[in-house]
């Protein structure tokens, strides 16, 4: 039972010194210490300097980084003094990380909350960080309220390390004085995070992420996703909100640079919400007094209840491994390991729940120098972080692919279209071996094409959003759908001839293409990986004069609205980029369209008569005058 009477006599009788605070442990008591870079750091030294005169002590506490080494003190004891028990959800693979893998307790970060306010898990301390009292007496957790405060809350006997450093953040993120046992006064600089390495893949990546964040979707970053090329990716978009675990430097950047307005949210409109904040002091210093900012306990900020209430919600973490299933293995990065990625399950399905969200996982295709890939057959040596069954989509440098509601084998396919070239007949082979992909598939240079992400374009065109880009390896059963969709005519205009197959095999140039001698464009609406096909423009190169045959399909209720005149644009542009000298096109001398289509381009156009046929030819050397 705790002191009653006037706060401020109760905070003057308690305060005392690291050692004496320290004395009131016993041994045998299980220890919370607050989180990340909330950590009480000068209360953790005076618990390992005094740990030889403990026994057997258990200390409780996110997986991450350490000011003073509690585990180093466990593994040398070998128990005897304390012991460690993290909550952490990743792989812990790492070779920093695999020491401690023994301490680790696998838990969603939103169950946390339940586990030590039930006792099933009973907190007999909990050593913890706070600012100043105000002139009520109440006193800000700062910037680690996460599950800081249901273990204050719920513990015997509450240790607090008063640092005026300690900014005072709004929300639900404040303990009144007389809820505290004992006061150790002491200020410090907070622990501030390690600076992102420079990745290379990182700008394509982050091109490939915009894409899927649409303006006025509400984002949830992982420490390791919010890097300089997101930043860059992202100053585009309007009316961003955020609903995270963490705030970190590029949040408040984004927001500063208008990015971020939080007015389009749908729920906790006007505020960014969060539980923890990892920077630098210039970001502790944005924080204090911040009323756009608000701090909530990790019961409410990862419940994916409350994440689905958030309009468009986007939730982007980083992987270390994927198998050709979808089974993902991800870690605590060294610059990132304050809590690892124990949310990230909870966000994944909060945005699967929230309307019009999306699931993103971002890997770089390739580790260690290169020499292996992320993308592999099957994960037999990492634990399963994020099921199959709950990833959407996945970006490297080499494009995005959307996993959601496909089939193995589809899945693989996909998986290998985004996995570094040299890697991929590698993978097409061990996933014929698994029984994910058919016998019939091998390996063709083609597969060692690299998306031109650059082709990529959206127009408003009759009141909806159509994207036209290169063809994607996935998406062979679209383009056959498209074909199978075309009226009789419009067959007939395309193949010269009746058709009713359009079977894998015959369609191959169409989906299989190196995107320099052979490249298809198509005009897609739709979520990506569930687009409909409106119309397929493509060319081959004839290497006999370096000319580039072509030919269009368009569905009939989207004919004679400009979008074939865009396509011819980008084959034409894409051609002339890869050094061919023009295009060409064989038609019947009734196709008005397809002539009318060859004069808007800007290039002279020659035409002949070949029997019934009419030869269109348009040289990139010879512009109109």
């Amino acid at each position: 039972m705790r002191e009653a009477g006037y706060w401020a006599d109760n905070y003057q009788r308690n305060r005392m010194s690291v050692k004496r605070a320290i004395g009131k442990i016993q041994s045998g008591q299980r220890i919370f210490i607050g989180s990340s870079a909330g950590e009480p750091q000068r209360l953790v030294k005076g618990l390992a300097d005094a740990s030889g005169g403990f026994s057997d002590l258990e200390i409780i506490r996110m997986f991450g980084g350490e000011s003073t080494s509690l585990s180093r003190i466990a593994a040398s004891s070998q128990g005897r003094n304390l012991n460690i028990r993290s909550f952490y959800l990743g792989s812990a693979n790492s070779p920093s990380f695999k020491g401690d893998l023994r301490f680790i307790t696998p838990i969603n970060l939103s169950e946390v909350h339940r586990f030590i306010k039930s006792r099933l898990l009973p907190i007999q301390v909990a050593l913890i960080q706070v600012g100043p009292p105000d002139d009520f007496g109440w006193m800000s957790l700062g910037i680690s309220v996460d599950v800081t405060a249901v273990a204050a809350a719920n513990a015997d006997l509450v240790i607090a390390q008063v640092n005026r450093k300690v900014p005072r953040v709004m929300g639900r993120g404040m303990v009144h004085v007389n809820d505290i046992d004992v006061f150790v006064e002491h200020d410090e600089t907070l622990m501030e995070i390690g600076t992102y390495p420079d990745v290379a893949a990182a700008g394509m990546i982050a091109r490939y992420v915009s894409r899927l964040v649409e303006d006025g979707a509400t984002i949830q970053m992982s420490l390791g996703a919010t890097s300089s090329a997101n930043i860059t990716a992202l100053l585009e978009k309007n009316d961003l909100g955020v609903h995270t675990q963490y705030v970190t430097n590029t949040i408040m950047r984004l927001m500063a640079m208008g990015v971020i307005t939080n007015r389009r949210k749908g729920f906790n409109n006007g505020k960014i919400i969060c539980s923890n904040a990892i920077g630098d002091q210039d970001l502790y210093d944005l924080l204090d007094q911040n009323a756009a900012v608000e701090f909530h306990p990790s019961k409410y900020v990862n419940d994916p209840r409350k994440i689905a209430k958030n309009r468009k919600m986007v939730a982007m973490n980083i992987g270390r491994e994927i198998d050709l299933t979808g089974q993902v293995a991800a870690d605590a990065l060294p610059f990132n390991n304050f809590a690892g990625v124990t949310g990230i399950l909870d966000f994944f399905r909060g945005a699967a729940m929230s309307k019009g969200g999306k699931s993103i996982l971002m890997f770089t295709s390739t580790r260690d120098d290169d020499s292996a890939s992320r993308i592999i057959p099957m994960l037999t040596n990492s634990a399963v972080v994020v099921p199959r069954s709950e990833v959407h989509y996945v970006v490297t440098e080499y494009g995005s692919v959307n996993l959601f509601g496909k089939s193995l084998q589809e899945r693989a396919m996909a998986l290998i279209s985004i996995a570094h070239p040299k890697f991929r007949d590698w993978l097409l082979a061990e996933a014929k071996d698994l029984g994910l992909l058919g016998r019939e598939r091998s390996p063709r240079a083609e597969m060692q094409a690299v998306y031109p992400l650059g082709l990529e374009e959206s127009r408003k065109i009759a009141g909806k959003k159509v994207t036209f880009r290169p063809v994607k390896v996935t998406d062979e059963r679209s383009i056959q759908e498209h074909y199978y969709g075309l009226e009789k005519n419009d067959v007939v205009a395309r193949f010269f001839q009746e058709r009713k197959s359009f079977a894998a095999r015959q369609m191959e140039k169409t989906f299989i293409i190196d995107y320099h001698n052979d490249l298809t464009i198509v005009a897609v609406i739709g979520q990506p990986g569930f687009e409909r096909i409106l119309a397929v423009g493509e060319y081959y190169r004839n290497p006999e004069n370096n000319m580039a045959e072509i030919a269009f399909s368009v569905v009939r209720d989207w004919q004679n609205r400009g979008l074939c005149s865009v396509v011819i644009r980008k084959l034409a542009e894409a051609a002339k980029g890869n050094g061919i000298a023009g295009l060409t096109a064989y038609t019947s001398r009734g196709n008005q369209a397809m002539i009318n289509l060859f004069n808007t381009l800007e290039y002279q156009v020659e035409r002949s008569i070949e029997e019934d046929m009419v030869h269109l030819q348009a040289f990139f050397n010879r512009e109109k005058e």
